[in-house]
């Protein structure tokens, strides 16, 4: 019989590329489906949420304005990176929703193909988005969609890896910054997945992964003034309410909470819903007798 201690896991929070311990100190009980023990995870305070905040909004220009192609890769790097890492999230997974191993084994290898099909659209969904408008005059007129900023994300409470998955991907996909709130319940595969998300190619900053009472970290995050958009997938019907007023105190783009099969056919909605419509407007012209554009 061995002798040796277990050495358990310390989980911390994921902000601005760093693995910081909650500022108050805080930590709360996880446990499995039958109540049993797994870890203790930080339990965020709103000075951690505005830190997250100032991080996402730090890495959005260079997130932003890199090509849509270098999102892709960078994207495609992270299933990489799950996948070296599988059986670890497999467990992770079927500890915390009390489900069998090869079902969660199928909810990893799931939320590992969402990763690569967002991959693949950084840079097509642009052409699906944007186009040459028609219109009287002499004029160019391109609309193209661009990043919302920085947005808040209240990942699903039931499907702690697949469904973080689901909602966050799409978001940095198409440029914009994101901070996460973890499942309330199920936290430590989201903040496993900050672990792979450091040692990736994403840069710092990029995702924010916070824990612990959803309601509280969300409503300074719903108010936030350099907070652009929030997403309320995990949110119930009461605090979506909640969360969607203080939305409004500045015009924030609210993605409702909705019934959701993860293990469906993603689509496109999730990309489009944090993106805005720049429109250009460019005078043609001719060059000499050839009668070229430009």
């Amino acid at each position: 019989m061995s002798d040796r201690l277990t050495v358990l896991k310390t989980y911390k929070l994921y902000v601005g590329g760093k693995f910081p311990r909650s500022e108050s100190g805080r930590v709360y009980e996880v446990n499995d489906s039958k109540g049993r023990w797994l870890a203790n995870a930080p339990l965020a305070s709103r000075k951690d949420a505005r830190d997250a905040v100032v991080a996402a909004r730090k890495a959005f220009g260079g997130w932003s304005g890199a090509t849509a192609y270098n999102r892709g890769q960078v994207l495609y790097r992270v299933a990489e990176m799950l996948e070296g890492r599988k059986d670890q999230f497999v467990r992770e997974v079927r500890d915390a929703e009390g489900i069998s191993k090869s079902e969660a084994a199928a909810q990893v290898d799931a939320a590992i193909d969402r990763w690569v099909w967002y991959a693949g659209w950084t840079d097509k969904i642009a052409q699906v988005m944007g186009g040459a408008n028609p219109v009287a005059g002499p004029f160019f007129n391109l609309s193209t969609p661009e990043p919302t900023g920085v947005v808040t994300v209240v990942a699903p409470q039931e499907s702690s890896f697949l469904g973080l998955v689901s909602v966050l991907a799409p978001v940095i996909a198409t440029g914009n910054t994101a901070v996460v709130i973890a499942s309330e319940r199920f936290p430590l595969p989201a903040l496993s997945l900050g672990e792979v998300l450091a040692t990736s190619d994403v840069p710092g900053g990029v995702v924010n992964i916070l824990t612990g009472k959803t309601a509280e970290i969300a409503a300074p995050l719903a108010a936030h003034q350099d907070v652009n958009a929030i997403d309320l997938t995990g949110a119930d019907a009461g605090l979506a309410r909640e969360l969607e007023v203080a939305a409004a105190d500045n015009l924030k783009r609210v993605l409702r909470p909705q019934a959701v099969d993860f293990s469906a056919d993603p689509g496109t909605h999730r990309l489009t819903a944090f993106l805005e419509t720049k429109t250009v407007w460019h005078p043609t012209g001719s060059l000499g007798a050839s009668g070229s554009a430009y």
